[in-house]
């Protein structure tokens, strides 16, 4: 080996190794949020839309808290608290309401398909805030990805957008724009702590909204609900938003968002083995479309 070459080895391999830490990372936020849907779908047996969304809230927020305190992390810079709350409008607050609210009246399955998109939407969002401008192949796939999806949405809904359809668009943009914001922040500090405090800041209107809606939502515990509550409050809302940002701050948004290509498959397996739901024949080859469209904008240049 030559010198050169001992030279560059090492570095190499100290690329590598936080990439792959960083892609593990992220690959398990994607799995967690895969389960969300199907835990909320569980969690709704047991609360009201609005109940589930502040309650969840409320616990993810309490479990951030006591690491927070626990290893008595300082409070993050005024220049912060801008973004973190952009995280916790988008993430903590407006994608669970959203999607909550939509799973009353679609499938896990077509929620699934329709938020393929949330990875094209992410990059879309990442490229408008670093000022970098996409290529024509990329808006080319993003278009195509957009076709696919509504077409899908449409002839599910019998040629009309649905309310559903309405609430998972929406639930795209916020999302979208949460996990721009904190994958910038995991870049400056720890990615659970970006979630932490996200969280934290979302925690008064959580635990008022909690109060309110329980008073006005009955509530039926079941087996179902409480694991579904349990799953996205600490599996999807804390665990899965914790490795998704410390990964993306390894690995960068862009590479990061092309793991959650594999989220709306993955959701599809678990609405069928959770739920029992039967798919369409149009489900499936719609989320294969959306997957392939999302992958060349993330091979183009932006």
């Amino acid at each position: 080996m030559t010198a050169q070459n001992s030279a560059t080895a090492p570095n190499s391999i100290a690329v590598v190794a936080p990439r792959a830490r960083g892609t593990l990372l992220a690959a398990l936020g994607v799995v967690a949020f895969s389960l969300t849907f199907p835990s909320t779908v569980w969690g709704l047996e047991s609360f009201g839309p609005w109940s589930l969304v502040a309650v969840r809230s409320t616990l993810a927020a309490l479990i951030a808290g006591a690491f927070l305190l626990a290893l008595r992390v300082p409070l993050p810079e005024r220049r912060h608290w801008a973004g973190l709350a952009v995280v916790g409008l988008g993430v903590v607050v407006g994608f669970p309401l959203l999607t909550t609210l939509a799973l009353r009246t679609s499938t896990t399955s077509h929620a699934a398909v329709v938020v393929g998109l949330l990875p094209l939407t992410t990059a879309a969002f990442a490229a408008i805030r670093t000022g970098r401008r996409p290529s024509r192949t990329f808006w080319a796939a993003a278009v195509g990805g957009a076709v696919v999806v509504a077409a899908f949405t449409l002839q599910q809904s019998g040629g009309v957008l649905s309310s559903g359809d309405l609430y998972l668009f929406g639930a795209l943009l916020v999302c979208a724009a949460g996990y721009t914001e904190g994958g910038r922040l995991a870049a400056v500090m720890p990615g659970w702590q970006v979630i932490g405090w996200a969280l934290i800041l979302c925690l008064p209107l959580a635990v008022v909204a909690s109060a309110v809606a329980l008073a006005h939502e009955p509530v039926r515990l079941t087996a179902h609900g409480v694991i579904g509550l349990i799953w996205v409050a600490a599996g999807s809302t804390f665990f899965g938003l914790y490795v998704w940002y410390r990964g993306m701050a390894e690995i960068g948004i862009a590479r990061a968002s092309q793991l959650q290509l594999a989220q709306p498959l993955l959701t599809l397996f678990w609405s069928v083995f959770l739920l029992g739901e039967h798919l369409p024949l149009a489900a499936p080859l719609a989320a294969v479309g959306v997957l392939v469209c999302i992958a060349v904008t993330q091979r183009a240049n932006t």
